[in-house]
């Protein structure tokens, strides 16, 4: 397979349910790779507020949940999914457990890498809470460090959700 854009793959949500990301098309996507209990799990928050501002415009919000950083989360994916909703509040589409490094990395995360690699050209995702801002055409725009705050995140947001 040779991915084109993010309309491409598949994911399942955190009920195991499979979601074709081409449902997304024409939408801005913002990325997550999280974890529960992690020094950066309140980004939950601001990522939830980013949710909040900009769903109705065309921003989806999507959370992986992973457990390759420090075993950060190591519940199961209705544990992590009441963890989140509980004490983030969080009400955009929490993703079914995945890893995002490594030879089990979920293709979707493969491609995300390649597309918009770290520091030094580095492909590797180094901890929780990296994000992938992808444009309405389906193309990784920015990849942020997980110290990026959400907040941070809006102007490049808008800028994406302002182009057609």
């Amino acid at each position: 397979m040779n991915p084109a854009s993010i309309y491409d793959f598949q994911a399942n949500d955190i009920q195991g349910q499979p979601v074709n990301l081409a449902d997304h098309r024409g939408k801005v996507l913002l990325i997550i790779n999280t974890a529960s209990a992690c020094g950066f799990t309140p980004q939950f928050g601001g990522l939830e507020e980013l949710h909040q501002t900009y769903s109705g415009k065309g921003l989806v919000v999507l959370g992986f949940p992973c457990n390759q950083f420090g075993a950060q989360d190591p519940g199961s994916n209705t544990e992590i999914g009441a963890f989140c909703q509980k004490n983030y509040g969080v009400s955009f589409a929490m993703m079914e457990k995945i890893d995002v490094n490594g030879s089990q990395a979920h293709p979707l995360f493969q491609w995300l890498k390649q597309q918009a690699p770290g520091l030094l050209g580095s492909e590797g995702i180094k901890w929780n809470f990296t994000k992938f801002l992808v444009g309405r055409d389906g193309q990784v725009i920015k990849r942020y460090a997980s110290l990026d705050k959400p907040a941070s995140l809006a102007a490049d947001i808008e800028q994406a959700l302002s182009t057609s």
